[in-house]
């Protein structure tokens, strides 16, 4: 098959058919696994919407306060089922991911209470809440919330023998960043998660075990509540959302400690029994149905990109063969010529605003300028093609989605041929 015309619409000039097509034949074993990950969650999610009765009826609009939003609560419901926890809260008016992190945080911690991350100082949106960076107003540290951490061994593992010592009369709460955030490492597996929820139990049977899920939702056949976990937290859109959701995040685990959330969502005396969706569910629901195949199609496509960039001779995390827990890939460009070429091809590529020329500017939440591919069907959804990376060494992008293999693949070829041009491969 001829695809001349398509490299001419995109300005390929050189294309790299043969290594791309050796690369998929070399991957095709593990995007088998994958393929076999997502349908497993495929009926995962169609058991939560039988087993939960879902109904065209709970696509309806409510209005004023919300009590007549029945299907709010069946969404909620099919979270639970999802997650297997007791009660769940996911809401249009949970702005982002980061959101959906703080409303934990803000609501289960107290004055004199001590936050302890196991993971190392969680990303940079994150450490502007605990206020351990930037200057902001209303961290949780100006609340008088103690907060500690354990960093990751030289190999960038969690330090399972020092957990134990970490926690103390004051730790009220243990988090666990599940994904890469902004750093070089992979993101941690279900089962490294269940092996450190395990050494937090040994020594306290009551500190909370908050999971930021974002980007992790659905590579595995597990979520965290299934090993232990207390409480998880994410973005509708990111993976859940299945490029559908147009907003919203959601909050998933135990009853009181979901009630407390909703408190501080709406009001104590308020709590989940208020609050529209603005008939967001369908949309939530049918991204839901769709986010395992999209969830799939990203991995491959960030795999594909692993095994053309390390073939070229470039540092990826995680490498094609390390077990995979997010959606994103880690390319270490060492150069931030390199990192600004890159996002630049895959804006390109992205199905809207894909004339627009991304540059690196300050963005709420970071310390540093960051430059952001992105252009998709809904604004910000990482589920969707993007890529984005600081501007600070060693100038890492950061591959995030595709909605379609495709898709993702054109964006390669854009890459490849950018990069070709700047002589940069």
């Amino acid at each position: 098959m001829n695809f001349k015309d398509v490299y001419k619409n995109y300005n390929i000039d050189i294309n790299y058919d043969d290594l791309i097509e050796e690369t998929e034949r070399k991957l095709e074993d593990i995007f088998k696994k994958h393929e076999k990950i997502a349908e497993y969650n495929q009926y995962k999610v169609l058991k939560a919407f039988n087993e939960n009765s879902l109904q065209s009826s709970d696509f309806g609009f409510a209005t004023g306060y919300g009590y007549a939003d029945t299907g709010r609560d069946k969404v909620e419901a099919i979270f639970s089922s999802i997650f297997k926890s007791e009660d769940s809260l996911v809401r249009p008016s949970i702005v982002s991911g980061t959101h959906a992190l703080s409303i934990v945080l803000f609501s289960l911690l107290n004055y004199g209470d001590k936050l302890l991350s196991i993971t190392d100082d969680p990303y940079d949106t994150m450490q502007q809440v605990i206020g351990i960076s930037g200057n902001k107003k209303g961290t949780l540290i100006e609340k008088g919330i103690l907060y500690d951490k354990l960093e990751l061994d030289q190999n960038n593992k969690i330090q399972y023998d020092k957990i134990q010592d970490k926690i103390d009369q004051d730790t009220k709460l243990v988090l666990i960043q599940r994904s890469t955030g902004y750093t070089q490492r992979r993101a941690f597996t279900i089962a490294e998660i269940e092996k450190a929820i395990n050494e937090i139990r040994k020594v306290s049977k009551d500190v909370i075990i908050f999971i930021d899920n974002c980007y992790g939702e659905f590579t595995e056949t597990k979520e965290p509540i299934e090993v232990g976990a207390d409480i998880v937290a994410g973005s509708l859109i990111k993976n859940l959302g299945g490029g559908i959701a147009i907003t919203g995040g959601y909050i998933s685990g135990k009853k009181d400690l979901i009630e407390y959330c909703a408190n501080t969502l709406t009001a104590p005396g308020i709590g989940k029994d208020e609050g529209l969706s603005f008939g967001t569910h369908r949309l939530v629901v049918e991204g839901l149905y769709f986010a395992p195949h999209i969830v799939k199609e990203a991995i491959k496509v960030a795999l594909l990109f692993a095994g053309i960039f390390k073939k070229l001779g470039y540092e990826v995390t995680p490498d094609i063969e390390d077990p995979r827990s997010d959606v994103i890939l880690a390319i270490k460009l060492n150069d931030p010529e390199k990192l600004k070429t890159f996002c630049k091809a895959i804006q390109e590529a992205c199905s809207v605003d894909s004339t627009f020329i991304p540059e690196a500017y300050p963005m709420p939440g970071y310390e540093d300028p960051v430059i952001m591919a992105a252009g998709g069907f809904v604004e910000g959804a990482t589920s969707e093609l993007s890529a984005d990376g600081p501007l600070r060494e060693p100038y890492m992008a950061y591959l995030q989605g595709g909605l379609n293999y495709y898709h993702g693949k054109l964006a390669l070829k854009i890459v490849l041929d950018r990069f070709a041009k700047n002589n940069f491969l």
